[in-house]
Protein backbone atom coordinates (compact mmCIF):
# COMPACT_ATOMS: atom_id res chain seq x y z
CA UNK A 1 0.00 0.00 0.00
CA UNK A 2 2.95 2.28 0.84
CA UNK A 3 3.95 1.71 -2.72
CA UNK A 4 0.63 2.42 -4.32
CA UNK A 5 0.94 6.15 -2.00
CA UNK A 6 4.42 6.84 -3.24
CA UNK A 7 3.26 6.53 -7.14
CA UNK A 8 0.51 8.72 -6.41
CA UNK A 9 2.28 11.57 -5.37
CA UNK A 10 5.00 11.69 -7.68
CA UNK A 11 2.05 11.84 -10.40
CA UNK A 12 0.64 14.60 -8.55
CA UNK A 13 3.44 17.01 -8.64
CA UNK A 14 3.71 16.54 -12.30
CA UNK A 15 -0.13 17.36 -13.31
CA UNK A 16 0.75 20.44 -11.03
CA UNK A 17 2.94 21.30 -13.96
CA UNK A 18 0.58 21.09 -16.45
CA UNK A 19 -1.66 23.17 -14.77
CA UNK A 20 0.47 26.11 -15.08
CA UNK A 21 -0.37 28.18 -18.63
CA UNK A 22 2.80 28.86 -20.97
CA UNK A 23 3.72 32.01 -21.44
CA UNK A 24 2.69 32.90 -25.04
CA UNK A 25 -0.62 31.65 -23.56
CA UNK A 26 -0.56 33.92 -21.02
CA UNK A 27 0.47 37.14 -23.13
CA UNK A 28 -2.01 35.69 -26.21
CA UNK A 29 -4.77 36.07 -23.25
CA UNK A 30 -3.71 38.85 -21.90
CA UNK A 31 -4.32 40.82 -25.69
CA UNK A 32 -7.60 39.28 -26.44
CA UNK A 33 -9.13 40.49 -23.02
CA UNK A 34 -7.13 43.93 -23.32
CA UNK A 35 -8.71 44.12 -27.06
CA UNK A 36 -12.45 42.92 -25.83
CA UNK A 37 -12.13 45.15 -22.60
CA UNK A 38 -11.77 48.11 -25.13
CA UNK A 39 -14.52 47.42 -27.16
CA UNK A 40 -16.99 46.90 -24.22
CA UNK A 41 -15.99 49.38 -22.65
CA UNK A 42 -16.13 51.67 -25.63
CA UNK A 43 -19.26 50.45 -27.34
CA UNK A 44 -20.85 47.87 -24.87
CA UNK A 45 -20.81 49.74 -21.27
CA UNK A 46 -22.24 52.70 -22.81
CA UNK A 47 -25.23 51.66 -24.26
CA UNK A 48 -25.90 49.58 -21.36
CA UNK A 49 -25.53 52.66 -19.05
CA UNK A 50 -27.69 54.68 -21.67
CA UNK A 51 -30.38 51.65 -21.18
CA UNK A 52 -30.28 51.86 -17.63
CA UNK A 53 -29.94 55.65 -17.29
CA UNK A 54 -33.49 54.94 -19.50
CA UNK A 55 -34.75 52.88 -17.44
CA UNK A 56 -34.03 55.01 -14.19
CA UNK A 57 -35.88 57.71 -15.60
CA UNK A 58 -38.91 55.35 -17.08
CA UNK A 59 -39.30 54.34 -13.43
CA UNK A 60 -38.91 58.06 -11.75
CA UNK A 61 -41.47 59.36 -14.54
CA UNK A 62 -43.75 56.23 -13.42
CA UNK A 63 -43.28 57.08 -9.45
CA UNK A 64 -43.83 60.61 -10.19
CA UNK A 65 -47.27 59.70 -12.08
CA UNK A 66 -48.12 57.40 -9.72
CA UNK A 67 -47.79 60.43 -6.94
CA UNK A 68 -49.45 62.76 -8.98
CA UNK A 69 -52.02 60.07 -9.26
CA UNK A 70 -52.41 59.19 -5.94
CA UNK A 71 -52.45 63.13 -5.22
CA UNK A 72 -55.16 63.53 -7.34
CA UNK A 73 -57.30 60.40 -5.83
CA UNK A 74 -56.35 62.07 -2.53
CA UNK A 75 -58.08 65.17 -3.68
CA UNK A 76 -61.19 63.43 -5.53
CA UNK A 77 -61.86 61.48 -1.94
CA UNK A 78 -61.67 64.88 -0.13
CA UNK A 79 -64.53 66.71 -2.57
CA UNK A 80 -66.37 63.77 -2.07
CA UNK A 81 -66.23 63.24 1.08
CA UNK A 82 -67.14 67.37 1.51
CA UNK A 83 -70.09 66.63 -0.85
CA UNK A 84 -71.45 63.69 1.25
CA UNK A 85 -71.10 65.67 4.37
CA UNK A 86 -72.97 68.52 2.17
CA UNK A 87 -75.83 66.06 0.98
CA UNK A 88 -76.11 64.78 4.98
CA UNK A 89 -76.75 68.10 6.36
CA UNK A 90 -79.06 68.95 3.68
CA UNK A 91 -80.76 65.72 3.72
CA UNK A 92 -80.56 66.41 7.85
CA UNK A 93 -82.17 70.01 6.74
CA UNK A 94 -85.06 68.46 4.58
CA UNK A 95 -85.96 66.04 6.93
CA UNK A 96 -86.21 69.09 9.74
CA UNK A 97 -88.27 71.19 7.47
CA UNK A 98 -90.43 68.57 6.82
CA UNK A 99 -90.95 67.70 10.51
CA UNK A 100 -91.53 71.36 11.05
CA UNK A 101 -93.77 71.38 8.20
CA UNK A 102 -95.65 68.37 8.98
CA UNK A 103 -95.42 69.71 12.78
CA UNK A 104 -97.12 73.24 11.12
CA UNK A 105 -99.99 71.12 9.59
CA UNK A 106 -101.04 69.23 12.69
CA UNK A 107 -100.85 72.83 14.68
CA UNK A 108 -103.51 73.85 12.22
CA UNK A 109 -105.30 71.13 11.72
CA UNK A 110 -106.09 71.32 15.37
CA UNK A 111 -106.88 74.82 15.52
CA UNK A 112 -109.06 74.06 12.47
CA UNK A 113 -110.73 71.66 14.54
CA UNK A 114 -111.07 73.55 17.88
CA UNK A 115 -112.77 76.23 15.80
CA UNK A 116 -115.04 74.02 14.46
CA UNK A 117 -116.15 72.45 17.30
CA UNK A 118 -116.26 75.97 19.00
CA UNK A 119 -118.67 77.05 15.95
CA UNK A 120 -120.48 73.95 16.22
CA UNK A 121 -121.23 74.15 20.20
CA UNK A 122 -121.88 78.14 19.09
CA UNK A 123 -124.49 76.49 16.93
CA UNK A 124 -125.78 74.54 19.18
CA UNK A 125 -126.60 77.04 21.95
CA UNK A 126 -127.49 79.44 19.55
CA UNK A 127 -130.61 76.48 18.69
CA UNK A 128 -131.13 75.52 21.60
CA UNK A 129 -131.51 79.40 22.88
CA UNK A 130 -133.94 79.96 20.01
CA UNK A 131 -135.81 76.48 20.50
CA UNK A 132 -136.38 77.89 24.29
CA UNK A 133 -137.58 80.87 23.25
CA UNK A 134 -139.88 79.16 20.92
CA UNK A 135 -141.00 77.36 23.50
CA UNK A 136 -141.12 80.58 26.14
CA UNK A 137 -142.84 82.06 24.07
CA UNK A 138 -145.59 79.01 23.33
CA UNK A 139 -145.80 78.89 26.86
CA UNK A 140 -146.91 82.46 27.45
CA UNK A 141 -149.08 82.52 24.57
CA UNK A 142 -150.70 79.20 26.19
CA UNK A 143 -150.54 80.52 29.90
CA UNK A 144 -151.91 83.68 28.70
CA UNK A 145 -154.51 81.87 27.06
CA UNK A 146 -155.40 79.97 30.53
CA UNK A 147 -154.87 82.95 33.05
CA UNK A 148 -157.68 84.96 31.00
CA UNK A 149 -159.83 82.11 30.79
CA UNK A 150 -159.14 81.55 34.66
CA UNK A 151 -159.31 85.36 35.39
CA UNK A 152 -162.86 85.61 33.15
CA UNK A 153 -164.02 82.69 35.16
CA UNK A 154 -162.75 84.03 38.92
CA UNK A 155 -163.78 87.63 37.75
CA UNK A 156 -166.47 86.94 35.90
CA UNK A 157 -166.01 89.55 33.34
CA UNK A 158 -163.67 90.44 30.44
CA UNK A 159 -160.47 92.17 30.85
CA UNK A 160 -159.61 94.34 28.70
CA UNK A 161 -156.62 93.65 26.38
CA UNK A 162 -154.13 96.14 28.32
CA UNK A 163 -155.00 94.70 31.28
CA UNK A 164 -154.77 91.25 29.93
CA UNK A 165 -151.46 91.56 28.51
CA UNK A 166 -150.36 93.66 32.04
CA UNK A 167 -151.36 90.61 34.22
CA UNK A 168 -149.73 87.75 31.52
CA UNK A 169 -146.30 89.44 31.75
CA UNK A 170 -146.71 89.95 35.73
CA UNK A 171 -147.58 86.18 36.16
CA UNK A 172 -144.56 85.12 33.45
CA UNK A 173 -141.96 87.23 35.52
CA UNK A 174 -143.10 85.42 38.58
CA UNK A 175 -143.27 82.25 37.06
CA UNK A 176 -139.56 82.77 35.47
CA UNK A 177 -137.99 83.90 38.68
CA UNK A 178 -139.04 81.69 40.63
CA UNK A 179 -137.11 78.63 42.37
CA UNK A 180 -137.22 76.38 38.83
CA UNK A 181 -137.23 79.33 36.64
CA UNK A 182 -134.59 80.31 34.57
CA UNK A 183 -134.36 84.08 35.75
Amino acid sequence: MLGFLSVLAQESVSDKKDLYPQASELIVGAIAFAILFFFMWKWVVPRVNTLLEERRAQIQGQLESAEQTRRQAEGELAEYRKQLASARGDANRIIEEARETAEQFRRDIQAKAEEESRNIVARAQDEIRAERDRVFNELRAQVADIAVTLAGRVVGAELDTKSHARLIDDYIEQVASGPNGQG
